[in-house]
């Protein structure tokens, strides 16, 4: 029995940020890590989507935690999970299933509390997902994410290793 319960929680963990199970659309977007990807809405953003932001922020420097969804420890998709159900707003655990919801934008219309999804272990399938923070005066991208090795941290799609990873945005509000 103990070695049943084991195998149903380790089977549990490895379906927190897999690779897709179903297609999800290419990049649209250069893979050159040169490429400044940077939106031109850094002003109105709606309510719903400044609480989204607000409920991140109060988990910046949680640890990363591998299927982790809760303030002891996150995963990628497991932040971006708890914080729209705070908002009473259910998004799936998985970061492919949650790259399915919402409307496609473009880098251009990106906006504080859309999703921005990555393909981190290669390829252009999602493996990672974060919420935007703010748009810089710039129109640099910045959003917060559960990062492996610093926990919840916000980083910049204008960083070299982000902008390469970078697939594509939804918006869900």
């Amino acid at each position: 029995m103990k070695q049943f319960i084991g195998v149903m929680l380790l089977s549990i963990l490895l379906v927190s940020c897999e690779t897709a199970r179903r297609p999800v659309a290419k990049a649209r977007v250069s893979k050159v890590a040169s490429k400044t990807l940077s939106s031109e809405n850094s002003g109105v953003v709606t309510k719903d989507a400044k609480k989204i932001v607000k409920t991140a922020e109060k988990y910046l420097g949680v640890p990363y935690k591998y299927a982790g969804n809760s303030s002891s420890g996150f995963d990628c998709s497991g932040l971006v999970s708890k914080v729209f159900i705070e908002n009473n707003k259910t998004l799936p655990r998985r970061s492919t299933d949650q790259a399915l919801e919402g409307s496609s934008i473009s880098v251009k219309e990106i906006k504080a509390g859309d999703l921005v999804f990555f393909a981190t272990m290669g390829g252009a399938k999602v493996s990672h997902v974060g919420i935007v923070h703010t748009i810089e005066a710039s129109g640099e991208i910045k959003f917060i994410h559960a990062s492996t090795s610093k926990g919840v941290i916000i980083s910049s799609l204008n960083e070299a290793y982000w902008n390469k990873s970078f697939l594509f945005a939804r918006r869900i509000l």
